[in-house]
Formats: C-alpha cells, structure tokens, sequence
C-alpha cells in the first residue's frame, strides 16, 4: 500500500489573512484591543481571535501591555512595518481600481509637435485640456511637422500641432494662430537702428537659422531666391533658444517668428518687425483627412478653435505683442 505524503494542515484562519494583520495594525496603532473593534466594526472577542490566530501562525508573541496600552513587541514592531503598506494598499484597492477605470473610459489623446510648438504655444493649451479632461492620459510626442504629419497618417498619433506651408490631399490642417516675422540681431548691431533694413541689408550678415528640414528655412530661402538676393547661412542649429543666445552673443542674426520671442528677450536682443519683407506664419492642428476623431481629440480641436483662442488671448498669457 503507498503512503500518501504528509502534508501540512491548513488552518482556517490561513484562508485570509488581512483580517488578522488588519487587527493587529488597528491594535498597535491605537493601543486597545477594544479600540481596534470599534474602528473594525466588530467584536472585540472577534479581534482577539485574529490576533491569537496570527501569533499561533508566526510562532511569537506580537502585542504585550505596557500600563493602560497594548504595544507591539520587538518582534510585533517588524510585523507592523511590514505589514501596514500592505494593509493600506489592499484597503486603498477599491478606490485605486474605480480612478484607473475612469481614465481608462476617459481614452488616451496623443499629439505630435515639434520643440518650438511645444514649448511656446502648448503650454496654455494643455492646461485648458487638462482642466477640461483631467482623466485623459495625454501624450505628446517630439516630431517635426513632417514626421508628426506621417505618425497621423499611421495612427501612431490623433493630432500633429505644428505649421504647414503645402498641405498634402491626405491631411487636413486647421490654423489657429498667425505670427509675424521679426528680425533678431545683438543689440550693438548695425541692423538695430538702421531705419527699415531691406533684403540686401540682412543678406549683407551672416544668419542663424534652424536646419533645413525644418519650415523656417525653406519660407526664408523662398524669399530671398524670389527676389534674387544672394544670402549666407553661417550656422544651422536646432532650437530657437539656442539660436536667441546665439545671436546674442553676436554670432550671427536671424528671422523668427514673434511667438518665440518674449518680452525678456529684448533685453539681450535687437528685435526688428520684417511684415513687409518675410509673410506671416501660421500655426494649427493637423489632422488625416477623413478621420473620425476619438472624443479626447475633438475636445482638444474645440478647445484650439480660433474663437476661442485667439492671437491676442496667447500674447496675454506671457508675452508682448509686437
């Protein structure tokens, strides 16, 4: 006859724990075994069950008296920072499960932008967004407007906010702002207090100009090629703060729009208004023709309508109008 192997009883009081750890928290944290029943509601005999149950399982005493309170042995001390965490979470579970629920109804929003978009015209309007979809899980993926216009066409991502000069057939693109073009030079420059510097006069210096996949160069070059003015990139370089230090060390000039520029940059730049010589820039959602937007991208293409976020409502969020 085979023996079966011997196996290890089980208790009933192992079937669930964090009755008897919950019981021993509330008793080493108020110091009562009666004092733990109420804030449990239950009975007293009732926690004093768990805890003889869980002393008998851990094989030490966890709890003695010291006067009028019970506090945790040296043993109970190490029971009770480990256990707290544990209780807490479990207790806190319920909750924690609803919260993730509801932002998982509430979807998820991914826009592409570019780092001048990003840091220049999104803030205000992801703080509207977070205001209005608290729950939505927002992220915002670093692209040029080209490469931002592809991750819409794959669905990598909702939206692209960027500028488009040639909309393709497959996107639809929505401006929201428009900027003018200004002239950047160090303040000591030559071009800072000439009278109106023409094409010639700023082609005569040595520019600073983000890189050529970029739509800053391409409008710029469009220009002076459309008027057969010979120009000179000096140096091609991501990032329009960059570029403001650049040229206020004295390094070169630029052509920026005025959404970059703030009211601190005068201080260390020439800023010169180019409305007569360079066209405006637009900026806006870019969207896949076609596409039926999820309700987090609609919410975000209402909050960014024209009339309700004008050029001026951004100017007045930190910056001057020029």
């Amino acid at each position: 006859m085979t023996r079966k192997p011997a196996t290890t009883p089980r208790l009933a009081y192992k079937g669930d724990r964090l009755k008897p750890l919950r019981a021993f928290c509330q008793t080493a944290r108020l110091g009562s075994v009666s004092r733990a029943a109420e804030a449990l509601f239950v009975s007293q005999p009732a926690v004093t069950q768990q805890l003889q149950s869980l002393e008998r399982e851990l094989g030490v005493p966890l709890l003695e008296r010291s006067g009028r309170r019970m506090v945790p042995t040296r043993e109970g001390e190490v029971l009770y920072e480990l256990a707290v965490p544990l209780v807490e979470g479990l207790d806190a579970l319920p909750d924690a499960f609803r919260q993730q629920v509801r932002g998982l109804d509430a979807g998820e929003l991914h826009i592409a932008a570019n780092s001048t978009t990003t840091l220049y015209l999104l803030p205000r309007l992801i703080a509207a967004f977070r205001q209005a979809q608290p729950d939505v899980h927002l992220v915002l993926h670093s692209a040029s407007t080209a490469d931002g216009a592809q991750l819409v066409r794959s669905n990598t991502v909702d939206l692209c906010f960027g500028s488009m000069v040639d909309v393709p057939a497959d996107i639809d693109y929505a401006p929201v702002y428009r900027f003018d073009q200004l002239l950047i030079t160090p303040r000591d420059h030559p071009l800072a207090t000439q009278a109106e510097p023409g094409l010639a006069d700023i082609a005569a210096h040595g520019l600073i100009l983000p890189p050529r996949r970029q739509v800053t160069l391409r409008l710029v070059d469009q220009v002076f090629q459309r008027n057969r003015v010979p120009y000179h990139v000096a140096l091609e370089v991501e990032g329009w703060e960059v570029i403001k230090q650049y040229v206020a060390m004295g390094m070169g000039i630029s052509v920026i729009s005025s959404a970059c520029v703030s009211q601190a940059d005068h201080d260390a730049l020439a800023v010169r208004p180019l409305g007569k010589l360079f066209p405006g820039r637009s900026y806006g959602v870019i969207m896949r023709k076609g596409k039926v937007l999820p309700p987090p991208a609609r919410t975000f293409v209402d909050l960014v309508k024209p009339h309700l976020f004008t050029r001026r409502d951004y100017w007045d969020g930190g910056h001057s109008e020029r």
